[in-house]
């Protein structure tokens, strides 16, 4: 019979508990086995999609600011500096009095003209600003409950990748010690075979069986190898050991054991609808927003420049300043027709929301019962699983012994063997399936959190 090592720790009495804990101090490097916990810490600073969430909510907060400032008033600043050459020749001639005339001159001036000027514009009514300041706000809630979301969905993918390791880990020892056992059986076959107790066949059949465990094994340590690098892509390292789950696993109904209720739940809390909630505002917001294009603006302006000229053609310089205040009215008449079209593109992406939005909620109510039906059902195959694991222990036991008193093959030793690691590598991934769909009931539910995860790191040793 296969025991994971945290079964075997917990059947030690005391003294065979320090016994292995000396030798095993003694024989290897100090090394602490990663929990759960621990491992979902480290993937907060180091997964790289969780990282580009955080990105994502830095970058989405700042719509905020952007959307206010469309309604504050904007300051200009100008300067300029120019370097003047002229050359200039009058036509005709200059009359003087009693008829005279004299030809009018022609000269050339260099000269530099500066200036600066402040100008402010502050809106007193623009519609579509004020719309576009009210979607900034309904960015940033999306925004923040894609975050949220973000964080769940890291805590379900940790989960997800721990116990996977565990799985191939658990599959590469049962197919050692199921490979151990064949071997067995194996030479027992052989001996009898050379005594004259048993046929060639089962030394064939003990044979082949060996060979496929081998094969399995092997596909076992590559799937091992894979689990491990996809933990790695989230931690961005590969602990040496991972803690296990004990012999007694809790199993507890989820509360309130109504799926209903669940899914009632989830249409109120669910992530996934609030983002797509947030998107039909928004989409209406387009649609009067852009309705707005048609509107007059209406802004303060105000302006002051100041001039200096160092020359003109006359052989003048000259210094002067301005100040301008007023209002400004603009009215869009005829655009092109794109105020009509953009209209009728926003109007069409409100339709395409709502659909979204319903489909959200089909689906979120649909991934809530298979969340709910994974507990509930993976309590039921646990237990299941632990009833036939005692019966395929059974099994194997008596037909050992039908062997030796002749009346079971040796094929029935090696199908019962078979039967008892297939059910054991089956609980197994039932007892991991079960502790996953808990956390995808809570986070399709939108209420799961890092305590969710202790809790279940209480199961491990």
């Amino acid at each position: 019979m296969v025991l994971r090592i945290a079964d075997i720790v917990r059947a030690m009495t005391p003294a065979k508990l320090i016994l292995f804990t000396l030798v095993a101090v003694s024989s290897a490097p100090f090394a602490v086995a990663a929990d759960l916990l621990e491992t979902y810490h480290a993937a907060q600073s180091q997964d790289a999609v969780f990282a580009s969430a955080q990105a994502a909510q830095q970058a989405g907060q700042e719509k905020l600011p952007q959307g206010r400032s469309l309604l504050l008033p904007s300051v200009n600043l100008s300067a300029n500096t120019t370097y003047n050459d002229n050359w200039i020749q009058y036509r005709g001639a200059f009359t003087l009095p009693g008829g005279a005339s004299l030809p009018l001159p022609a000269g050339t001036s260099q000269f530099n003209s500066n200036g600066y000027g402040v100008s402010l514009t502050q809106p007193l009514f623009r519609q579509q600003n004020w719309v576009a300041y009210t979607e900034a706000e309904l960015q940033v809630t999306q925004t923040e409950a894609q975050f949220k979301a973000a964080e769940q969905n890291l805590i379900l993918r940790v989960a997800q990748a721990y116990f996977d390791v565990l799985m191939a880990e658990d599959s590469v020892q049962l197919a050692e010690a199921q490979k151990n056992a064949i071997s067995e059986q194996l030479e027992q076959a052989k001996r009898n075979f050379e005594v004259g107790t048993a046929t060639i066949t089962d030394t064939y059949e003990a044979q082949a069986r060996f060979d496929l465990t081998n094969s399995q094994k092997i596909a076992a340590q590559s799937n091992l190898e894979i689990k491990k690098r996809a933990l790695q892509q989230i931690v961005n390292a590969v602990p040496d050991e991972l803690r296990h789950l004990g012999k007694e696993l809790k199993l507890e109904v989820p509360q309130p054991d109504d799926v209903e209720k669940w899914v009632g739940y989830a249409q109120q809390g669910s992530l996934q609808i609030v983002v797509a909630q947030a998107g039909v505002e928004l989409a209406a917001k387009e649609v009067v927003r852009n309705r707005g294009g048609h509107y007059p603006t209406v802004d303060l302006v105000a302006n002051y420049a100041e001039n200096s000229t160092g020359n003109s053609a006359f052989g003048f310089g000259s210094d002067g300043h301005s100040k301008i205040i007023g209002v400004q009215l603009n009215l869009p008449l005829y655009q092109g027709g794109a105020i009509q079209s953009k209209l009728r593109e926003a109007e069409a992406n409100q339709n395409r929301a709502r659909e979204d939005l319903e489909n959200t909620r089909r689906n979120v109510a649909l991934q809530t019962r298979q969340a709910y039906l994974g507990v509930v059902d993976g309590i039921a195959q646990v237990k299941a699983l632990q009833q036939a694991l005692k019966s395929s222990e059974s099994l194997l036991e008596a037909s050992k012994t039908g062997q030796e008193v002749g009346v079971r093959t040796n094929l029935d030793v090696l199908n019962a063997q078979q039967q008892l690691y297939s059910t054991r590598r089956d609980l197994y991934q039932a007892e991991y399936n079960y502790l996953v769909s808990q956390l995808q009931l809570k986070l399709v539910a939108g209420t799961l959190v890092e305590d969710d995860l202790a809790r279940i790191n209480q199961a491990l040793y």
